[in-house]
């Protein structure tokens, strides 16, 4: 299902953290929402999951308005901070996660073993999570965002602190979510993973600066290296503000 944000707003105390942002993204792709932290990537997230509410414009789902009740059993979501039970073992948080999604009980099963398997933690399913590494949490809630088969993933900063091996691996797994027909929504920093990507947002201060296919916004550089995106931006308010 295509996503489509048309100009939405949002402040908190009165300060302007995403200004007036308006893009559609395409059913079956991955989009990066490119950013430096502060940006308010994680705010936009929040926003088009229904998590909080814009002050101005509106959010879409195909034809369905956010916040929606019915469309959040079709979206998964990856937090930025492990939204785990560290006293709990990888079973039975992902028990725990299928409860909330009112997963039967032979589906959960199956669904706890097909995810296990894909992030590669079949054999750590009894461990208590807190003896987890940052990298087994991080692909530990990649499961439980997948848990329900969503048509829409959404990814808050999910390579945060895990080397770079690890990465390779949860990038190719997101790939392969991808060609199953799962639209991704992915937030980060790192400048590189815009190329793991279909098309970006680039955020800046609250702002989009920038949106089209990845292959368009690289032909605005001159050394085919999106962060040159950044340093225009940055440079052109500078002008602005003299």
């Amino acid at each position: 299902m295509d996503i489509h944000v048309s100009h939405v707003n949002k402040s908190f105390d009165r300060k302007l953290i995403i200004n007036d942002i308006t893009f559609t993204i395409p059913s079956g792709e991955i989009c990066c929402l490119l950013g430096p932290s502060g940006s308010g990537k994680t705010t936009l997230i929040r926003l088009m999951i229904g998590a909080i509410a814009a002050d101005q414009g509106t959010i879409h789902f195909e034809n369905t308005q956010m916040p929606s009740i019915e469309m959040l059993k079709k979206i998964g979501f990856m937090p930025q901070h492990n939204a785990l039970y560290d006293d709990l073992s990888a079973e039975a948080n992902l028990k725990f996660f299928g409860g909330l999604h009112r997963l039967g009980k032979h589906r959960l099963e199956r669904r706890i073993e097909d995810v296990l398997e894909m992030v590669e933690l079949t054999e750590h399913r009894s461990r208590l999570v807190k003896k987890f590494s940052n990298g087994m949490k991080k692909r530990l809630s990649l499961a439980a965002a997948i848990l329900h088969s969503p048509s829409v993933l959404f990814l808050d900063e999910p390579t945060v602190g895990i080397d770079p091996v690890l990465r390779r691996k949860v990038w190719e797994q997101f790939q392969a979510f991808k060609r199953a027909g799962t639209t991704i929504i992915v937030s980060t920093h790192v400048m590189d993973e815009v190329n793991e990507c279909d098309r970006a947002a680039l955020i800046y201060n609250g702002s989009l600066i920038e949106y089209d296919a990845l292959p368009a916004l690289l032909e605005k550089t001159e050394n085919g290296r999106v962060e040159e995106l950044f340093f225009m931006a940055s440079s052109k308010k500078e002008g602005d503000l003299k």
